[in-house]
C-alpha cells in the first residue's frame, strides 16, 4: 500500500504540473460493463472528460485496485484518491451515522428510499459527514436489497430461523438483527463466505441479489426468503479538500456526471432486485416471497433490537429526522 500511495502522490503532482486534473475513481465490483458500478463509472468518465474539454481526466480502478475500503476512505481524506464508491459497512469506521441505513425493514420500496436519500435528510446527512470526517457524499446508490438464504429449510416466519447459524458482515447491527430473529450470527469476511457456505460452517447468510450472483452463492444455498430486511447502499464519495480545489464549473461537471452514474447504478441494481424471484429460481433456488403481514412479524422483532444499538452510536436528532422523512413521503 505504501508503494501505491507514493505512486498516486507522484502522479498527482505530475498531473497538476501539466495543468490537468486527474480524477482517480475506484470501486470494488469487477471491471465489466454488466456490473452496476463499472457501467456507472464508464458513463461518468465519458461525460466528465467530454464536458471539461480535457481539463478533467478520469482514471478508473475497479475491483479493489487501489486497496480495500478502509484504504480507499483514507485515500479520499488525503486526496490521493478523488472518487470512491464504497458500501455502507466500512464507512461506519469513519462516520457512524451511516448505520442508520441498516435499520431493518426501514423502507417499503425504492421510491421511498430514494425520496429520503435525495431529499432534505440526505442534504443534512451530507453536511454532517463533511463536518465529522472530511468526506463529501456526492450521491447514494444501491448495494441491493438484502434477503436471507440458507441450506436448511424455507423461512416464512421468524420461528423458522430458530437454530440456524447465519453469516453476517462484522457489524453489531447485523448481529443484533439475526439474534432478534432467533438465529445465531457468525461474522465472516466476504472473501471467506463461499467456502464457509460450501463447508457448512454456517447454514445461511444475507445479501442482495447482486452479491448473491457475483459470488455464486446460489451454488451452496437452496432456499431464499425475499424479506428485504435492509436497503443496503453504496456512497459516491470524494474528499472535501479535493472538492474545494475544483473550480465552480468543474464542480458542476462532476456533480452532473455523478448524477448520471447514480441513475445507471440504481437502475441496474433495481432491475435485479425487482426480478429477484425469477433470477434466483432460474438458478435452482426455492424462493419464498413474503407478504406485508409476514414482513411485519420480522419487523416487530428486529427493528426495536437494532434501534436499541443505534441509539448508542447515532445522535437522536438524526434518527428522528430519518423517520420523519419516511413519514413525510408516506403522508403520515
Amino acid at each position: 500500500m505504501r508503494r501505491t500511495l507514493a505512486l498516486l502522490v507522484f502522479l498527482l503532482v505530475l498531473s497538476t504540473a501539466l495543468g490537468q486534473t486527474v480524477i482517480r475513481y475506484t470501486h470494488f465490483q469487477p471491471g465489466r460493463p454488466d456490473q452496476p458500478k463499472q457501467a456507472a463509472a464508464l458513463a461518468f468518465q465519458r461525460y466528465v472528460e467530454a464536458e471539461s474539454g480535457g481539463s478533467l481526466k478520469v482514471e478508473l480502478f475497479p475491483a479493489s485496485q487501489l486497496g480495500d475500503a478502509a484504504e480507499v476512505l483514507e485515500g479520499l481524506q488525503l486526496g490521493t484518491i478523488q472518487i470512491g464508491v464504497v458500501h455502507d459497512g466500512p464507512i461506519s469506521g469513519f462516520f457512524r451515522p451511516i448505520e442508520l441505513f441498516s435499520i431493518p425493514y426501514l423502507f417499503a420500496n425504492q421510491a421511498e428510499a430514494y425520496s429520503v436519500f435525495d431529499g432534505p435528510f440526505g442534504e443534512m446527512f451530507r453536511d454532517r459527514m463533511i463536518a465529522d470526517s472530511g468526506l463529501r457524499m456526492l450521491a447514494i446508490a444501491d448495494n441491493g436489497i438484502r434477503h436471507f438464504t440458507n441450506s436448511v429449510r424455507p423461512i416464512v416466519t421468524p420461528a423458522d430461523m430458530q437454530g440456524m447459524k447465519i453469516r453476517v458482515q462484522p457489524s453489531p447491527i447485523y448481529e443484533a438483527l439475526v439474534n432478534s430473529l432467533g438465529a445465531s450470527p457468525s461474522a465472516i469476511a466476504w472473501t471467506e463466505l463461499p467456502s464457509a457456505l460450501q463447508q457448512r460452517v454456517v447454514d445461511g447468510q444475507e445479501n442482495g441479489v447482486t452479491n448473491i450472483l457475483a459470488a455464486s452463492l446460489y451454488q451452496y444455498q437452496r432456499y431464499v426468503t425475499l424479506d428485504g430486511h435492509v436497503y443496503s447502499v453504496h456512497l459516491y464519495l470524494t474528499g472535501d479538500s479535493f472538492w474545494n480545489g475544483l473550480t465552480p464549473e468543474q464542480q458542476e461537471i462532476v456533480t452532473n456526471g455523478i448524477n448520471i452514474a447514480k441513475e445507471i447504478h440504481r437502475a441496474m441494481t433495481t432491475a435485479q432486485d425487482e426480478s429477484a424471484e425469477e433470477i434466483l429460481s432460474g438458478l435452482g433456488m426455492e424462493v419464498t416471497v413474503l407478504n406485508q403481514g409476514q414482513v411485519e412479524a420480522f419487523r416487530e422483532l428486529a427493528q426495536p433490537a437494532v434501534l436499541e444499538y443505534i441509539r448508542t452510536v447515532v445522535p437522536q436528532d438524526m434518527i428522528d429526522a430519518l423517520f420523519a422523512a419516511i413519514d413525510d413521503f408516506r403522508g403520515n
